[in-house]
């Protein structure tokens, strides 16, 4: 079960590494499409907390700190790239339990299980995130594929890491 977690581990990370550039590549193409003017710049100037900057600040008030915007702006990421990582430690745990091989499917059904429990059910619920028929589909579909190109990268990686154990 060590190398399954080993493995799991470095497929989840770089699959959030890859999973951030399609964003990154996601958000660029949509603005470029945008017409003028229609940015998601708000009123007073100050950008709103994604769910991993919300996560950030109630991890740290659970211990007592309050957060800066600018503090919880900056471990966002590190919440991001620490739950990818973490959940690739599952994946990989759990295949190596059961000794599955993984594949391609595999790796998408993991994405696609990723967005529906953690995206659609448990970030609303933890109240990081609005309710799932708040978001236009447009963001579910953003979300979805970002999950699934996490769960394939993830997968490839794990896999290629696995085979040279």
């Amino acid at each position: 079960m060590g190398e399954g977690l080993l493995t799991g581990v470095v497929g989840g990370l770089v699959g959030t590494i890859v999973m951030t550039q399609f964003q990154n590549a996601w958000r660029k193409a949509s603005q470029a499409i945008k017409p003028e003017g229609r940015g998601e710049s708000s009123a007073s100037g100050e950008e709103k907390e994604d769910a991993t900057m919300k996560a950030a600040g109630k991890a740290a008030s659970l211990a007592g700190r309050n957060l800066s915007h600018e503090t919880k702006k900056k471990l966002g990421p590190v919440v991001h790239y620490g739950f990818g990582t973490l959940q690739g430690g599952v994946y990989g745990s759990i295949l190596e339990a059961f000794g599955c091989s993984g594949g391609l499917i595999a790796g998408l059904v993991f994405g696609a299980a990723l967005f529906a429990l953690a995206d659609e059910l448990a970030v609303p619920a933890l109240g990081l995130s609005g309710k799932p028929g708040e978001s236009p589909l447009s963001s579910h579909v953003y979300a979805f594929a970002s999950h699934l190109v996490y769960g394939l990268s993830s997968e490839v990686a794990r896999k290629g890491l696995r085979a040279s154990i």
